[in-house]
């Protein structure tokens, strides 16, 4: 399965600081829970990553 194939799941997404200094992303679906933690400075860069992503969708279109 690739990133443009379509899935039927329903998610639920949070993001946040920790009170270690982290930032979390945190994803539940289906039961299964799956915390992932991120250095501030990786954390910046999946959000460049994020914001790159949503300005190659807005070309597509």
């Amino acid at each position: 399965m690739s990133i443009n194939t379509e899935r039927d799941i329903e998610a639920n997404l949070q993001i946040g600081p920790t009170d270690q200094g982290m930032v979390r992303i945190f994803i539940e679906a289906g039961g299964t829970e799956i915390p992932m933690d991120f250095e501030p400075e990786e954390a910046e860069e999946i959000a460049d990553e994020i914001r790159a992503a949503a300005q190659a969708a807005r070309s597509i279109k």
